[in-house]
């Protein structure tokens, strides 16, 4: 139904009318899916304006200060800046999917949890659950009965790692990629600065908005509670 190719044309017309590059906040699912689309977005652009007025122009590369990518890139760009308000370092650092499995694997064999006699869901799966429970915005309960069912059993000794998985990151400024949607969630809690950084978006355009978790969901809404400027695509309905 042409979702994206909508959007790209989208960005484009902001482009084309003038509105500043840095106002615009476009997230995907990927950053190659960004990057085409910015390609794309460029040469409608250019293309739009050949034989208009000469007054009409956009910078070859005004893609380039857009602030675009994933939901996770860029909630690591803005924590960068706002680090102070919720108790972290600039400097932190973001562990990737495997660092963070093992970390969690650490803290399992430092709590006697591996050595269980019925045996303990795997560091993986541990991270599984994890993530599921940052992202849906329930309960480890919940997540356990509704999404891992055979590891219901272990609700009290998963909490306890959990507990320690987040202390040890706490203490060593690190993030994993739940993180970086969580603290960005934490910031727009306080009203104040989640209309600071809104206002810094005149328009914050979303591909595959189906594909939202409800973290990600509640950051966009704190960011434009009233739709104002906001543009989505997706696949729930094939709607635009």
């Amino acid at each position: 139904t042409g979702k994206t190719n909508t959007l790209a044309h989208r960005v484009a017309h902001l482009l084309v009318q003038g509105v500043s590059p840095e106002r615009i906040l476009l997230l995907t699912f990927t950053r190659r899916a960004a990057q085409e689309m910015l390609r794309r977005a460029e040469r409608i652009a250019l293309q739009t304006l050949r034989g208009r007025s000469p007054q009409l122009s956009v910078h070859p590369n005004a893609t380039r200060a857009m602030w675009s990518g994933t939901f996770h890139s860029v909630g690591n760009r803005l924590l960068r800046e706002y680090a102070h308000v919720v108790g972290l370092e600039p400097s932190f650092s973001v562990l990737d999917r495997g660092d963070a499995a093992d970390l969690l694997d650490f803290a399992r064999q430092e709590l006697g949890l591996s050595k269980k006699d019925k045996r303990f869901p795997r560091k993986d799966t541990c991270l599984a659950i994890y993530s599921h429970r940052v992202n849906a915005r329930c309960s480890l309960q919940d997540t356990l009965d509704e999404a891992f069912p055979w590891c219901s059993a272990w609700t009290e000794e998963l909490t306890t790692l959990f507990r320690r998985y987040v202390e040890v990151k706490h203490g060593q400024q690190l993030l994993d990629y739940d993180d970086l949607l969580l603290y960005w969630h934490i910031l727009v809690q306080e009203p104040a600065l989640a209309q600071e950084i809104g206002a810094r978006f005149h328009h914050i355009l979303i591909d595959e908005f189906q594909d939202t978790n409800a973290l990600q969901a509640e950051i966009v809404y704190a960011l434009k509670p009233d739709g104002q400027g906001l543009c989505a695509v997706g696949d729930g309905a094939q709607w635009i």
